[in-house]
Parts: C-alpha cells; structure tokens; sequence
C-alpha cells in the first residue's frame, strides 16, 4: 500500500495528526483481529537530538493527549523543574487542607487518655480552642510539606531515568516495581531532610497546648532550648516513617494503575479522555494510600511523641509505647493518608497535563524481549 510506505519513510518523526488518524481508525474497526495496532505514543525527535541514544521512559501514569506536542524533552532541566512544581502543589496543598484531621490525629498518639478516638479528639479540640484551634500548624506544615514535594517528586523522575539508563530497556521492564521502589526511596531520602524542621515546629505547636501558636513564636523558642537539633533530632524516625511510606506510595500507584488498565477499564488508555484518565488516577492513588498509612503508622507515632518532648530518643519513645501504642490514631490515619495520596497523584497529574509534560504510557515489554522469550510470554 503506498499510503503505509509513505508513512513509514516519515517514521523517524513524530507527526501525531498523521500516525493517530489512520490507525485509531483501524483499532476502532477491528481492535481484535488487529492488536498489533496500539496507540502507543512513539519517541518524538526534537530539534538536535538526533542521533541521541534514546532514554528509557518508566513514567508515572498520567492523562496523554496524544494530539498536542511536549513543552520539553523528557528528562531534561526543566521537565525535571515542573515536576517539582507539581510536587509543591500536591504535597504543600493537600496536607495543608487536612491540617485539622493531622492535629487530632497528633493528640490521640501523645495523650490518648485524653483524645481517645476521631470524635471525641474534634470535640476536644473545638471545646478548648475553637474552630481557630482546629488550623494550628498549618504554616508549618504548609511550607516543610512543600520542600518534600519538591524533593520527592522532583528527584523521583531524576532517580528513576538514571536507574532505568543503568539497567538497561530490557531490566527496566523485568524489575520495573524494584526501579520504581529503590527511585522513590532515593528521592525520599532527600525530601525528609528538608521536611524535618518545619515537622518538628509542627508537631510541637499541635501537641503543646500553650507552647506556641505560630510558627514565628515556635521556631525561635524551640532554637533557644535546644539549637539547631531541635530541628533534626526527629529526621532519623522521619525516614523509618517516610521512606517506607514513599516506596509503597509510588511503586503500588505505578503498578496499581498498570493493573487497573490491565484488568478493569474496558478500554484501551489511550481510547480514554484525560478526565478518565484522572479518575484511574485518583483510584489508584486511594488504593497506594490505605497501604501506606498502614506501612508507616508506628513510625509515625515515634516522630509525633518525640517532637513533643524535649531530650527523648527514637527507642525510649518506642519501648514506651509498645506494641499497641504505635498503632494509635491509625483510623484518623488511614482516612487522611488515602484521601491525602489520591488527591496528591491528581494534582500532579494535572499539572504535567497542564504544562504539557511527556508522559509515557504505563511500561509494554519490549520488542527485544518478545523475541527471547518468544511463545512462553
């Protein structure tokens, strides 16, 4: 057929209104007796980067339109920038929203005597402080979750290039859910130390009435007691808190939402608007959520009781509170964590889907490995 060979003698660039046209016609017509037409989005070539050895793209599921051109390489200076832009957004927004469910949940895991479930910890609260009482922390939280966003997101896309060029098309698709875990938990490694100082002003301002009511009172108070370690001493039970959080927050997203295209959606992802697009997201981000609240709950009830109390250490705070004491407030957890995740996935997606970011696919074994593994696949 001519009109095929003219086609294929302009593979080499990436024409998305001449590729798509002809070929969603042909899966739409006959999408069984044809599957080996898929709307797979392929390479594009950018100006001067021909001849280039081409990066491997493990990248987090997002909406494609796959009729609009890339604002960036993937991979280069700025698509690593946006992505840590998104990161702010999803992680300095989100967390900042449910700053009244986190200083409940904070209370029950210091003084459970006294805040003894969600609802009586709300009805504390509001007793005592008001509905202003219910916002304490949220500068804190807001401008230290923001720094991990940055962080996390940002260096994720890094970690996960460099590791995916290290192994190779093939082993990037074989190890993919161990890329995916080692990138998030070298990303988090980074994120939990600019986290830590404006967690620990957090935590203190929620969990010590009278203390502080900013962050402007707490930071120089907290600095005059105890120095700089104030700020870190809580950065070690951060990362047995945050770093497993992280592994299963990215990898179970990533494969989660491989699964649910897999499995679930009755049609191909690239037949699916962006809106159905960020509905799977968001599923999928709930369903990473429950797990890692879950992962890293105990951790978690280390860091809010040593925040609290000046001269303490990660064990002594441990042996105390035992084997049941470290999963108190992992109700007000699970529900914050889930909805926290899913809304923060949503986020990001939208923002590379605003900024026109490349985002490739859920990963396909390569053709290389097809042929190896021939009629066992």
């Amino acid at each position: 057929d001519k009109s095929l060979e003219a086609g294929s003698a302009h593979s080499a660039i990436f024409r998305p209104a001449e590729m798509y046209s002809s070929v969603a016609h042909l899966c739409r017509a006959n999408p069984f007796s044809a599957p080996q037409f898929q709307l797979v989005p392929a390479t594009p070539i950018y100006p001067g980067t021909e001849g280039q050895p081409v990066q491997r793209c493990l990248a987090a599921a997002a909406a494609v339109d796959t009729s609009e051109e890339y604002s960036c390489e993937y991979g280069s200076a700025k698509f690593y920038a946006l992505c840590g832009f998104g990161g702010i957004l999803s992680c300095g927004l989100t967390h900042t929203a449910v700053v009244p469910l986190d200083l409940v949940k904070c209370r029950i895991q210091v003084d459970p005597q006294k805040y003894k479930s969600i609802f009586n910890g709300f009805s504390v609260t509001l007793k005592e402080d008001g509905f202003r009482g219910l916002a304490k922390g949220w500068a804190p939280t807001f401008f230290g979750y923001s720094m991990q966003g940055l962080c996390k997101f940002g260096f994720y896309e890094v970690f996960k290039v460099a590791y995916s060029n290290l192994l190779g098309e093939e082993n990037s698709y074989l190890w993919r859910t161990s890329l995916y875990l080692a990138a998030s938990a070298s990303a988090e490694f980074f994120a939990d130390i600019a986290l830590a100082p404006m967690e620990a002003v957090k935590v203190r301002i929620q969990t010590q009435p009278g203390y502080a009511n900013t962050l402007r009172e707490a930071m120089p108070k907290m600095y005059a007691e105890e120095g700089v370690w104030a700020f870190y001493k809580g950065v070690v039970p951060l990362w047995m808190r945050q770093i497993p959080y992280t592994m299963m927050k990215f990898a179970c997203f990533e494969r989660t939402v491989e699964a649910l295209y897999k499995y679930v959606v009755p049609k191909p992802r690239s037949e699916c608007s962006k809106a159905e697009q960020l509905v799977v997201t968001f599923v999928a981000g709930y369903i990473a959520g429950v797990f890692c609240a879950i992962v890293s709950h105990p951790a978690d009830s280390v860091v809010s009781v040593l925040n609290k109390e000046k001269g303490s250490t990660a064990l002594a705070v441990l042996k105390r509170l035992g084997p049941k004491g470290v999963w108190k407030g992992l109700t007000a957890r699970i529900i914050m964590i889930g909805t926290l995740t899913a809304l923060q996935w949503f986020i990001y997606d939208s923002v590379k889907v605003y900024f026109r970011l490349p985002r490739p696919p859920p990963p396909e074994m390569p053709e290389s490995l097809k042929k190896k593994l021939g009629p066992t696949q």
